[in-house]
């Protein structure tokens, strides 16, 4: 599993477990998971709060209960590679717009119809904020 995107699934199918099934991260982690895949996921963990604030901000008629799982776990993944580049890449971060349509993607694969939009739509929503303040 080289390929970024494959580590980011990687890392947004474990936060979904993590938080399905209530089992410590480093658990639901495949056992070869890339250090990339590592570093994402527990620095997500750690985030859950901030990011879920910027969800539940722009989730429109939505209370953060309501979202799916796993909607929310490939948000949540995205938004941290956005809001926080130099956590897991720095220097190469993904720019906001790559994190976004890998996002809407891991969506239209795995949840349902409606998923990649209201994902584009929340992440395209923090974007526009976190760059009209800076």
């Amino acid at each position: 599993m080289s390929r970024r995107s494959d580590q980011r699934r990687a890392a947004v199918f474990a936060l979904y477990q993590h938080e399905l099934t209530g089992r410590p991260l480093d658990d639901v982690l495949e056992r070869d998971a890339a250090p990339f895949t590592r570093a994402l996921a527990h620095a997500t963990d750690d985030y859950v709060p901030e990011l879920d604030e910027r969800i539940a901000r722009h989730a429109q008629g939505w209370s953060l209960d309501r979202i799916a799982p796993l909607e929310k776990a490939i948000m949540r993944t995205a938004l941290l590679e956005m809001l926080h580049p130099e956590i897991t890449e720095g220097e190469r971060a993904m720019p906001p717009e790559a994190a976004i349509d890998q996002a809407v993607e891991t969506a239209k694969e795995f949840c349902g119809a409606q998923a990649p939009g209201f994902v584009n739509g929340i992440l395209g929503a923090v974007l526009s904020e976190s760059r009209a303040h800076g």
